[in-house]
This record gives structure tokens, sequence and C-alpha cells, in this order.
């Protein structure tokens, strides 16, 4: 029986992908250069290396009959050539390629006509400031590789920032994006199975704090018009990418009910976390399915509204967790903790899932629940 499933990536993603591979009778083993890191902690096997390492990822490939990653930064020409050498690898690790290069992922977007940002290469001060005739001020210095949470990115409101942007991100290759004033940032968690079946999740609404998630609300608060046009957007995408498995759609609302996609991840995502408890089938038990050829679970809502807030470092340190006892009792309400040894400022640390009748119920819930905890 093929039922050894190796995970590049050994955080919080990993951790919920083997907790939902466990229930479904799979075995894994997650590659990550940390040792015991949230993964291996309920995983049946670690290797311990980086996942950028092409020998540590071979040696991953010996050991499973089905390869899946949680993180860009696995190592996509490795990932390529398993693959060409016959291991069951998805997504495609070419997809992987592609989408891990946000300025080549922008740019095919365009080319099948899918609505994104204007946006150029530029490395230098002077192709920098070429821009600004096409964009003018503000606009945002973004790293092409090796970005999230907002790391790779600088706004540039005007040109007395533009050194400061190329310092931060210096040693890195670099574009220019079009400054996008949105007024709601949404996000649709999409599936594909073996069979070619396409499910999406409803779009949520993401908050952001310091280009960094803070709040998943669901369902977005939009009109039905931009519920059904972001969830047609996604699984447009998803047939212009190749490999099976959950992938994430970021985008962007105008205040004139136009729909840019910002950008995707070819992963499970945090802003598909509250299903889980909201819906049938969360995100990471879509995933193993699909990536093991099962058909695909019921995507339907088992509460009306549900929110999920992250729980982010505060300092430097050891993790050390209080006030879980104070929130056991609330009703509807679940806290998933990562189990990552050290703390630092904004590290996603955990997340809360409240359910309920209301978005505005469930949202007090999760923000009271959150000043309880302290991490």
């Amino acid at each position: 029986m093929n039922d050894r499933i190796g995970i590049v990536g050994g955080g919080q993603l990993g951790r919920m992908l083997a907790q939902a591979a466990k229930k479904l009778g799979f075995h894994t083993t997650v590659l990550d250069p940390t040792p015991n890191g949230p993964a291996a902690q309920v995983a049946d096997a670690e290797i311990v290396g980086d996942f950028k390492n092409a020998e540590a990822i071979r040696e991953l490939a010996k050991q499973v009959n089905v390869m899946t990653f949680e993180i860009e930064s696995a190592n996509a020409d490795a990932l390529d050539e398993l693959l060409a050498a016959g291991h069951d690898i998805n997504p495609s690790p070419q997809t992987l390629a592609l989408i891990k290069d946000k300025y080549l992922q922008k740019k095919f977007l365009e080319e099948h006509t899918v609505p994104v940002a204007d946006s150029i290469d530029a490395n230098s001060r002077e192709e920098i400031l070429a821009t600004v005739e096409r964009f003018g001020y503000p606009f945002l210095l973004k790293a092409r590789r090796d970005a999230y949470d907002g790391r790779g990115n600088a706004l540039i409101e005007d040109e007395s920032q533009i050194d400061s942007g190329l310092e931060k991100l210096k040693g890195r290759m670099l574009y220019v994006e079009k400054f996008v004033p949105f007024i709601k940032e949404l996000a649709v968690v999409v599936v594909r199975g073996k069979s070619g079946e396409i499910l999406a999740y409803p779009p949520v609404e993401t908050i952001h704090k310091n280009n960094i998630c803070h709040l998943v609300l669901s369902p977005a608060l939009v009109d039905a018009s931009i519920t059904r046009r972001s969830e047609e957007l996604a699984v447009s995408i998803m047939g212009h990418l190749k490999g099976v498995g959950v992938f994430c759609v970021e985008m962007f609302v105008t205040a004139d009910g136009d729909i840019l996609v910002n950008e995707i991840a070819p992963r499970v995502h945090n802003s598909g976390h509250h299903s889980i408890e909201a819906h049938e089938t969360s995100q990471f038990e879509q995933h193993i399915r699909a990536i093991m050829g099962m058909p695909l679970g019921s995507i339907a809502r088992i509460a009306p509204a549900s929110v999920m807030i992250n729980i982010l470092g505060e300092r430097m340190g050891p993790a050390e967790i209080a006030g879980l006892e104070e929130v056991e009792n609330i009703p509807g309400l679940t806290v998933h903790i990562y189990g990552k040894a050290e703390t630092r400022p904004e590290r996603k640390m955990g997340h809360i899932t409240a359910i309920g009748d209301t978005l505005s119920e469930v949202r007090a819930r999760a923000e009271y629940a959150r000043t309880l905890i302290t991490i």
C-alpha cells in the first residue's frame, strides 16, 4: 500500500498536514532543519536537514511513496529531478518553481489574462526611478524570492525612501509593483484532486497588521457578485497551473469592485486554518486526499460564521504559554498551539478559531480569547 507521505518543511503547516494524514490512516515523514519541530512532534518520522538541500530531499524520497511540501523555499529543482525519475510529487515542482519567483508568477498570470497589479523588473536605483514615470508614488519595491509576511516588501512613498528600500532588500533580486489602493483583501483556498475535480472554499476576508495576517473572517463581508467572481477567478487559475493539492489565491478588492490577484501559494495556507473547525473537510485533509488520489471531501460549512486569529510571539526567548486554562470553557472556541520551542516578536506560535451564528459574535469571542493568552 502506498501509505507513506513525505512533507518537505516541518512548521505548523506540516504539523496540521501530518495530523490530517494520521486521521486518514497514512504515515508521514517530515524534512526540516529544526529537530523535533512542530510537524516532527506529530509525524511518524523526521529527517533533520534543510529543505533546500537536494541530498536531504533525495533521502526523504527513498523513505516515502508520495511527496509534497509546505513551504515555497523547498528545492524545486531537486523535486523536479525526482519527479522525472518517477516519484509521485504534488503540487508540481514546475508550479513551485514558477510561484516561488513572485515576478515570474505575476508575468505568468498576465499572460493568462488574470488581473494583477502592473509590475516591472528593477534592481538598481536608476531602474527604480525609471518606473516612477509609469507608476508614480507610492509603489512597492519587492523581493522576487523568499518573501513572506511583508519581509520582502518596501513601500516607497517618495524618492527619499528608495535608498532605504534598497538597503532593506540588499542582495536580492527585485521588482517594482504599482500600488493598489484596495479596500479589502480576500483569499480563496482551492483544491484539485487527481481526478481533475476542483473545489473552492468560500472567500474569506483577511485583515493584516504589519503585513502579517491577523484575522480571517468567514464569510467575507462582500456582496454576492464579488463572492462569485473571486471563486471563479481562483478556479480559472487552477486551469493554468500543474499539479494537484491545495492552493491559496490572495486577492485585492478595489473601491470600484475590481478584483486583482495579489499572489498564489502552492500549498495549504494561513487563511484556511479556520476550515479545521468551520468546514466538514479542512484544507489539510483536502490536501492529503488530493495528493493520495482520494475523492475530495465536502466543503460544506459546519457553522454560518467563523473567525481565525493568529497568536503571534511577543518577545524573544523560550516559548512559555499562559492563559490556556482561561479559554477552555469559551463555547465554540478552539486553540491550536504549534509547539515551537522559541518565540520572537510576530512569529506565528498558534491560532484561535471561533465558530458560531454571526461574524460579530464569533469575532468578539476570538478577540477576547486572544487577550487571555500570552506566549
